[in-house]
């Protein structure tokens, strides 16, 4: 039966029950008094998802044990290294700034060998081996980049015979190149330093024949071919200028023989004088030629951490 406006009555009108008493409020069971079917196929629904099959959890890898119950306290490592106090050095560890072997440690009484832990504060790592050194040389003009040189010409090894250890330099500049090379006895530090893969970045000096123009930086940055392949710089920046000569500071990180030479030769500037003043962070500064200074801890944390040490 219909109601005038069109709804469909049962008879009793709505929320009574056939007697004309107010009825129940509306509950599960609907107007009708009857249970509510699951929505579903039959009510045109959308159909319920099969329940999906549990497969075999996966394996959680532990995480890796840092510990050397053998060991020394990390704090007291931290502190021997010349981080702080111990006490401050609790607060590193706990601060989370510490790893260990690539491992966070925020808990305390952790015990590591400093002989064989990689330790990194801050990301940077902390030297506990003592007679590892890297030492910085300002090069003069004219010496050769070899420990010995069978010639009779100078040598690097005429700076540093003052020395105990048997250094080795890490990588080259020609006799007529002067500046920043490094030498150390850290041969796994020297090792990714030389490699190509790590593209350490060297700045230079160069002075040179003519009046260059800015666009030769643009030109520069896009890369020159020379014989041996295509070689680009990092940036260029025109430093002075007279009408006879230019100074201009460039980065780059190949590490070909004469590479900057020949660049310059190729657009048609020949060098006449070349300066290295820095190596990755590692800066010249006001070290004079001929002499050398130890690099300090921070300075060679920050040059391991480029190199992923």
């Amino acid at each position: 039966m219909s109601t005038p406006d069109g709804r469909r009555s049962d008879g009793g009108g709505r929320g009574r029950d056939s007697g004309g008493r107010p009825g129940a409020s509306r509950g599960a069971s609907g107007r009708s008094g009857q249970p509510r079917p699951a929505r579903g196929a039959a009510q045109g629904g959308r159909p319920a998802r099969p329940a999906r099959a549990k497969g075999p959890a996966r394996p959680v890898e532990p995480p890796r044990d840092v510990h050397d119950p053998d060991g020394v306290r990390l704090q007291k490592v931290l502190a021997s290294a010349g981080l702080g106090s111990r006490r401050a050095c609790e607060d590193l560890i706990t601060a989370g700034r510490v790893t260990v072997d690539g491992v966070p440690v925020v808990e305390l009484g952790v015990r590591v060998d400093p002989a064989k832990a990689a330790i990194h504060v801050d990301g940077m790592r902390v030297q506990l081996d003592t007679s590892m050194v890297t030492i910085a040389l300002n090069k003069p003009l004219g010496v050769v980049s070899t420990m010995h040189d069978p010639d009779g010409r100078p040598s690097l090894a005429e700076f540093v015979k003052n020395r105990e250890e048997r250094l080795f330099h890490v990588g080259r500049l020609d006799a007529e190149t002067e500046g920043l090379i490094l030498l150390t006895n850290d041969g796994e530090l020297a090792n990714r330093l030389s490699h190509p893969s790590h593209e350490v970045p060297k700045t230079y000096m160069v002075e040179v024949e003519g009046r260059v123009h800015p666009s030769l930086g643009k030109q520069l940055q896009q890369g020159i071919e020379l014989e041996d392949g295509l070689v680009s710089v990092d940036s260029f920046r025109i430093v002075d200028q007279t009408p006879q000569a230019s100074l201009v500071e460039i980065v780059l990180h190949e590490g070909r023989n004469r590479v900057v030479r020949r660049i310059f030769d190729e657009v048609g500037f020949p060098v006449t004088r070349l300066v290295r003043t820095q190596i990755g962070p590692i800066k010249l500064g006001d070290l004079r030629q001929g002499r050398t200074r130890v690099l300090g801890k921070v300075e060679l944390g920050t040059l391991m951490a480029l190199v992923g040490m």
